[in-house]
């Protein structure tokens, strides 16, 4: 199963065990109990610190503990943790072998700190990049605290439990037997969401800094391009992100980054932050913010208030908020929200494994999310509102060769329909006859582009009719002392390569400001 290459590999890795290990597995006669079972064989070899024991014990089988001898600290799998969440597996390897992880002091101090008995289950699917942040999160905080047990479950194994718990969307993280939370998570945000007055602390702590430089907001390309720029020019730099890495997190192939033939998401992401983490930012993750006020004065402060109570004041400021999918806005579509709507074919396609569902959107995104459930689910009926599809052609003709697609082009969704529980049905107006049809089906896919995150400056500085912020050459806005970046600009052609480029564009105007202002920075350094 392990190509000799990711065996040598992995067998460097486990030469940094420290403490003994056990591999308890629990099997059936299925096919996919054998494949686990080849799987621990090849793996405990590869260590003297590991054993390996065949128990069928849980009630998941094909499932397996991975367990620190003589004491309770463990994790478990049931399925197999390859694809994405083969460095889940790895990790997990290390860390109940005794390996330090790479999180903060402060985070590891926290989930010690944890008072209570915590089981926490978790469903991913190999198929998605966002899963194992979640899973290699409380794999960790399991190691971390005894009183905390996670079992990390690949839902295509499991469909029936899948159904029963109407789980539709990875990951999907349930505590105590009830759901916890949905979507990419960090260790940060569930500790702050089990630490009563964690959030309290952060915002005090926040407040308490002093005025910074630049402060740029949005932890994606541009913001993380920003934060470079500026921080090489030896001025106090501070990075307010809601989540580090932004829209790149749910982005799958990258293929069009110059100098880089293939990445994917999360690894561009990683890559990011560590470029940033390298410099003196100041990086406060988690923060959403909420308000900007202007400075009184010129040359003077621009005031951030963030959600969290906490307001931090800058010199200049460098917008980078990106963009979010565009929902439909129709009745039914916020309430069936990963209860049948999403917004993410690759993570959650499994998960409708032979049911049927709808792709909304006829673009390039839209075709290529169709070509992908196909292989799948049992039928894809996609919608497109425009007299005919916008993708490339090579894509429209891939997806017209599947036998089990139909393509509605001139249909308007205007509902969609559930039990309560989760998606039955969309409603859709033929905009050419008026007729009104109701596809019965139990998944929608929504891909119809992009909004600027942009609401909370109305009124605050000059949006284009589309939301987006308008910026000169330089990315100044209207208001003095703030500029932007990136997708949430009037920029043309939303990329990656161009909002890193857009986002040094911003701090060296940010930069410019600050030179000719009253207000000069303490230390002005040329850029190497």
């Amino acid at each position: 199963m392990l190509d000799p290459t990711l065996k040598s590999q992995l067998q460097a890795y486990l030469e940094k065990l420290v403490f003994p290990i056990e591999l308890i597995a629990s099997l059936d006669d299925g096919e996919k109990s054998q494949e686990l079972w080849e799987l621990l064989t090849e793996i405990a070899p590869l260590s003297g610190k590991i054993r390996l024991e065949r128990r069928d014990d849980d009630v998941r089988k094909p499932s397996f503990a991975i367990q620190r001898v003589g004491s309770d600290i463990g994790v478990r799998f049931a399925g197999l943790p390859m694809g994405h969440e083969f460095t889940s597996l790895v990790l997990a390897l290390l860390q109940v072998g005794g390996h330090p992880s790479k999180a903060s002091q402060e985070v590891i101090e926290q989930v010690q700190a944890l008072d209570g008995d915590y089981v926490f289950e978790s469903y991913f699917s190999l198929s998605c990049q966002n899963c194992p942040d979640v899973v290699q999160a409380l794999n960790l905080m399991s190691v971390l605290n005894p009183r905390i047990k996670h079992v990390a479950i690949d839902g295509a194994l499991f469909q029936a439990e899948v159904d029963s718990r109407q789980v539709m969307a990875v990951p999907s993280v349930f505590l105590n037997g009830q759901l916890f939370d949905q979507g990419r998570m960090s260790i940060e945000q569930i500790v702050a969401k089990l630490d009563v007055g964690a959030e309290q602390r952060v915002a005090e702590k926040i407040s308490a800094k002093g005025a910074f430089d630049m402060l740029v907001v949005g932890g994606g390309p541009a913001g993380a391009s920003a934060a470079v720029y500026a921080a090489r020019k030896g001025i106090r730099t501070g990075l307010l992100a809601e989540r580090f890495g932004g829209q790149l997190l749910d982005t799958l192939g990258i293929e069009n980054l110059i100098s880089v033939a293939h990445t994917e998401g999360p690894k561009l992401v990683s890559v990011l932050e560590q470029n940033v983490r390298e410099y003196d930012v100041d990086v406060m993750d988690l923060q959403r913010v909420e308000k900007l006020v202007p400075a009184s004065e010129p040359g003077g402060l621009v005031e951030l208030q963030l959600a969290n109570g906490a307001s931090v004041k800058s010199r200049t400021v460098v917008l980078s908020t990106g963009a979010r999918w565009r929902q439909m806005n129709v009745p039914g579509e916020n309430l069936y929200r990963n209860k049948g709507v999403a917004y993410c074919p690759h993570c959650d396609g499994p998960l409708f494994m032979g049911k049927r569902v709808a792709v909304i959107g006829g673009g390039n995104s839209g075709v290529e999310a169709a070509i992908d459930l196909a292989g799948v689910v049992a039928h894809v009926t996609l919608v497109e509102f425009d007299v005919q599809l916008r993708a490339d052609e090579v894509l429209q003709r891939k997806l017209r060769s599947l036998p089990n697609v139909n393509i509605v082009l001139n249909a308007q969704s205007t509902e969609v329909r559930g039990d309560g529980q989760k998606v039955n049905a969309l409603v859709y107006l033929d905009r050419v006859g008026g007729a009104e049809h109701v596809l019965e089906l139990e998944g929608i896919f929504v891909q119809i582009g992009l909004l600027p995150n942009t609401e909370w400056l109305k009124g605050t500085l000059a949006l284009s009719p589309r939301g987006e912020i308008i910026i000169d050459d330089r990315g100044q806005t209207s208001v003095p002392g703030v500029f932007a970046a990136g997708d949430a600009t009037t920029v043309p052609y939303k990329q990656i390569v161009i909002a890193m480029g857009a986002g040094s564009t911003a701090a060296l105007g940010a930069f410019d400001h600050l030179m000719r202002s009253a207000v000069v920075p303490a230390a002005q350094t040329e850029l190497a």
